[in-house]
């Protein structure tokens, strides 16, 4: 280990991203690793609008909900780490095969400056060094609309998500798996997935960290930010 790395770890031991435990190296505690709401094979695949599949580990909730909310508005970085590999996981479990290059749901520029970070980008970036490939900037977003957290109803939702993303760089003829942080309503996914279908990409899939219950999807996340 590297003399500053010994000294980052004295000054900032690494925590468990959920239940905040002080542990001996980053990533989920074993406690944690137990008894977190985990998706059961019936519910850790959606189906969203327009045929599109999305695939999450876990329900967002408890210890996961705050663990996401301080990871995607509070600096929580290191939560990427341990939401990414479960993503990948569940990616693979669900869509092996079904895709060859790896991209994300972007925050505009006007949010990246302000928060300083993209949380899909670390999620994507920490999923695909378990397949030891590099993710592809396939999308830019083009209006910096109202965050989805804030609005109440789905029907807000889905409106505020149109035609705020486009492709970017060469999604023709590729199967994309594209990643976001959670998914609620599939607004966001939905939006995004075609902007690259209407690039020519040949099949896009979807995974999130989470997913909510689904008596909870139609309520809105006031004051997050």
């Amino acid at each position: 280990m590297k003399l500053i790395d010994a000294l980052l770890d004295l000054l900032f031991p690494p925590k468990c991203p959920f239940c905040r435990q002080v542990q001996d190296a980053p990533g989920m505690c074993p406690d944690c690793g137990r008894a977190l709401p985990w998706m059961d094979e019936a519910h850790g695949l959606r189906e969203l609008p327009g045929g599109l599949l999305c695939a999450a580990p876990l329900w967002y909730e408890g210890p996961v909900r705050e663990a996401i909310r301080r990871f995607k508005f509070h600096g929580g970085v290191s939560a990427a780490g341990p939401l990414g590999e479960l993503i990948a996981q569940a990616a693979a479990e669900r869509f092996s095969g079904e895709f060859d290059v790896v991209t994300w749901v972007p925050v505009s520029a006007k949010r990246l400056r302000r928060r300083g970070y993209d949380q899909s980008r670390l999620l994507t970036e920490n999923a695909c060094k378990l397949w030891g490939v590099e993710p592809e900037a396939l999308l830019r977003k083009v209006r910096d609309n109202p965050p989805q957290s804030g609005l109440e109803s789905a029907e807000a939702r889905w409106e505020n998500a149109k035609d705020v993303y486009e492709a970017q760089g060469d999604p023709a003829g590729k199967r994309v798996l594209l990643i976001d942080d959670i998914c609620t309503t599939g607004s966001t996914l939905v939006s995004a997935a075609g902007a690259l279908r209407a690039a020519g990409a040949a099949g896009v899939v979807c995974a999130a960290a989470a997913f909510p219950r689904p008596e909870e999807e139609n309520r809105g996340e006031k004051g997050k930010e």
